[in-house]
């Protein structure tokens, strides 16, 4: 592993052992990578995913191409944060996975939020 990857994990695992997605309030993670961004919201105390969205998704991939990929990641925020609501999900915590608050992982709560999301 690089030395990049191994600092993001350490900051990932002393952001998770503070957040917990529970049932009434699931935990919003993202993880971005170099092309895509995913989104989903987990339930941690039975271990399931109950909503997510990416952008390599056939739905995602059919629409005309964003502006930029900050764009693109305001955009899963909105679907995800859709999705959640169809699931009855209206509070959650936000879980950044490691990465800095900016940018993309920003606009993805960003878009959340615009969906009605309560963080």
């Amino acid at each position: 592993m690089d030395s990049k990857k191994e600092a993001r994990l350490k900051r990932k695992q002393r952001i998770r052992k503070k957040v917990s997605g529970t049932a009434d309030r699931p935990r919003l993670t993202v993880f971005r990578s170099a092309r895509h961004i995913y989104a989903q919201i987990v339930d941690d105390a039975t271990g399931r995913t109950l909503a997510a969205a990416s952008s390599v998704e056939p739905t995602v991939r059919s629409l005309p191409r964003f502006d930029s990929k900050v764009a693109q990641a305001q955009y899963i925020g909105k679907v995800v944060a859709e999705r959640a609501l169809g699931n009855g999900i209206q509070r959650v915590v936000f879980d950044r996975n490691g990465f800095l608050y900016h940018g993309r992982v920003k606009a993805v709560s960003d878009g959340a939020r615009e969906a009605g999301l309560d963080f």
